[in-house]
């Protein structure tokens, strides 16, 4: 077993993340996707205060947060852009999951997502696949948008009318969408299948992250892992028992490519940081 691990000062909260001036109400346009800074589909990050909250940016310099994901999203993107006999079947849609709440599986996406944002020949596109309890957009500073479930929902709608494109040139948003109480099996369908499939083969220099649901709480998590290429679990230091990681594992055993990030790590006395480590 091979591991690169790193560790990062969490950088201070501070307040709430402001929502962004460019955000709009919940609708749907329907106007196919069009993404200039004056249409509805563009959302401006307030990037300054993503920094300031210890997140990664493309400006923020080499911060010790940053150089972990450095080598979090090494491994991922090497299997992502496998050829072959070594090519991974959807290699490059990446899950984000947890066992439980709070381990900060959304704060790991998020990091991941723009990490891999700044690699001179890849795309990104940022998925909230929690749909009970969706976070990125909170996160991100925005308020709530139609998404994967209007999506799953409406067959009129395409995820073009639905992706959000930032000034993060890289980097598009695809939201959770309105809450559903089938959302379990609209993530297990025939219909979210096909999507995935036109994601992962669609555009060969797109990497996908998505903000799975829990493993211990939520049955949607399960419908979503089965299908990816890879996963990646976050673990929380010193909180998350070896219990519910070893069945959290045991769940998604027919996963061929799992790996582990271990999360809040603490250092000296009076200090705490945010540590990562890679295993595969």
């Amino acid at each position: 077993m091979d591991t690169n691990a790193d560790d990062a000062r969490q950088a201070d909260a501070g307040a709430p993340l402001e929502v962004a001036e460019a955000a709009t109400p919940y609708e749907v346009d329907g106007t196919g996707g069009d993404t200039t800074p004056a249409s509805p589909n563009y959302r401006a990050l307030n990037l300054a205060r993503l920094q300031a909250q210890g997140m990664v940016t493309h400006d923020g310099g080499r911060t010790s947060v940053a150089e972990d994901f450095r080598i979090i999203k090494r491994p991922l993107l090497r299997n992502a852009r496998a050829t072959g006999a070594d090519a991974i079947r959807h290699g490059n849609l990446i899950v984000v999951t947890s066992a439980m709440p709070g381990e900060g599986k959304t704060y790991c996406a998020v990091n991941l997502a723009m990490s891999i944002a700044m690699e001179m020949d890849m795309t990104v596109l940022l998925v909230d696949a929690d749909v009970a309890r969706p976070s990125v957009l909170k996160v991100l500073g925005l308020p709530p948008e139609p998404g994967l479930m209007d999506v799953l929902l409406d067959e009129r709608l395409e995820m073009a009318d639905v992706i959000l494109k930032t000034n993060v040139a890289t980097l598009s948003i695809l939201p959770a969408g309105r809450s559903n109480k089938h959302a379990t099996e609209l993530l297990a369908s025939r219909a979210m299948s096909r999507m995935l499939s036109e994601i992962a083969s669609r555009y060969a220099d797109r990497i996908v992250v998505f903000d799975s649901p829990p493993l211990l709480i939520t049955s949607e998590a399960h419908a979503l892992v089965g299908q990816m290429g890879q996963v990646v679990m976050v673990v929380e230091a010193e909180t998350t028992t070896q219990h519910a990681v070893k069945e959290a594992l045991r769940q998604i055993e027919s996963c061929e490519h799992i790996n582990l990030i271990y999360n809040k790590t603490k250092g000296f006395p009076g200090n705490e940081y945010y540590g990562y480590g890679y295993y595969d």
